[in-house]
């Protein structure tokens, strides 16, 4: 009679958690969130990155239990660029230092993302008081998030959100370029691009503590937001960019065109020659905008493989709890 051999279990560790929290002058903030994201993922290190705060934000931070380093470039983007070079975790949680995300969440977001074999989860804010979340703020990101979603196929509700769930993948793949507040705006469309599993949930978000102020320009972060979205827009999609180009000055050329055109076929003659040499000008660069979006869009199809072979090269985040 042969025994029945039962099999060997294999316990891998925990995954490595790491909190990340970008800060500039959040000394009447960052204690509690420090405190709140440390309670709420008890084996988790928190990291607090401060961007040449002016007040005691990094003794704060360090008085709370956070490991607190420095970014002497200023600008978010910078920070997390940074932050994402230099820690080493399997899932990353990224939140403002502000403490109006939710930390409470985070557990079922990370457990979500590991579970599900997902790669970024963002939380979706929903407001808890009329003056957490300014009027101007949602109408600037509702407009962002719908220009994004126009030129990327972004269907999210938030894109703008600082509270991100993230895989080791996603993080060490993601190949950052800008330097301010257009990171967000950045990481979801990497995420869109490289076709990542993702996924949204909401989250609340809370009033600012008193003696902290938002760092957030309405008009100029827009506007950076704005050309951040036009920069990737001709970087990712290089054939929509400069197709757009092409039909503004190929319409344009026939617009102005076509009186010259009718009245050679009537008379035989071209008395407007300055008009027809710009017409031709105009659509001369039409067309040279045409076979640059064409030339680009072959080159940006190159890199796209070689990001997604990066991306590729790291494991799921469903294979953390693999029996």
């Amino acid at each position: 009679m042969v025994s029945a051999i039962a099999p060997k279990l294999v316990t891998l560790p925990e995954p490595r958690l790491a909190v990340l929290v970008p800060c500039y002058n959040e000394e009447a903030a960052i204690a509690k969130v420090v405190r709140d994201f440390r309670s709420a993922l008890p084996t988790a290190e928190v990291y607090v990155y401060d961007n040449n705060s002016k007040d005691a934000t990094s003794a704060v931070a360090k008085e709370a239990g956070a490991v607190v380093r420095t970014e002497t470039r200023q600008g978010k983007g910078n920070v997390v660029r940074r932050m994402f070079a230099d820690i080493e975790a399997d899932v990353y949680i990224l939140v403002d230092g502000d403490d109006t995300y939710d930390a409470a969440a985070a557990p079922a977001m990370v457990g979500r993302l590991i579970d599900e074999g997902l790669d970024i989860i963002t939380g979706r804010r929903e407001a808890t008081g009329q003056a957490a979340y300014r009027r101007g703020h949602v109408l600037g990101n509702k407009l962002l998030t719908g220009l994004t979603g126009l030129m990327f196929g972004v269907k999210m509700g938030d894109m703008l959100s600082g509270y991100r769930i993230m895989s080791r993948r996603f993080v060490k793949s993601f190949p950052s370029a800008v330097e301010g507040f257009g990171i967000e705006t950045e990481l979801t469309v990497h995420a869109v691009r490289m076709l990542v599993p993702m996924a949204e949930v909401s989250t609340r978000y809370k009033e600012r503590p008193e003696g902290s102020a938002s760092k957030l320009n309405t008009y100029r972060d827009g506007l950076r937001i704005l050309f951040t979205i036009a920069g990737l827009t001709r970087r990712e999609r290089p054939l929509l960019f400069f197709g757009l180009f092409f039909l503004f000055f190929a319409l344009l050329s026939f617009a102005i065109g076509i009186p010259v055109v009718i009245e050679y076929f009537q008379t035989g003659l071209v008395p407007r020659l300055p008009t027809a040499v710009l017409v031709s000008g105009m659509m001369v660069i039409a067309f040279l905008s045409l076979f640059a979006g064409l030339l680009l869009e072959s080159v940006t199809r190159g890199r796209w493989e070689q990001k997604r072979l990066a991306y590729l090269s790291f494991p799921a985040p469903h294979d953390l709890r693999r029996p």
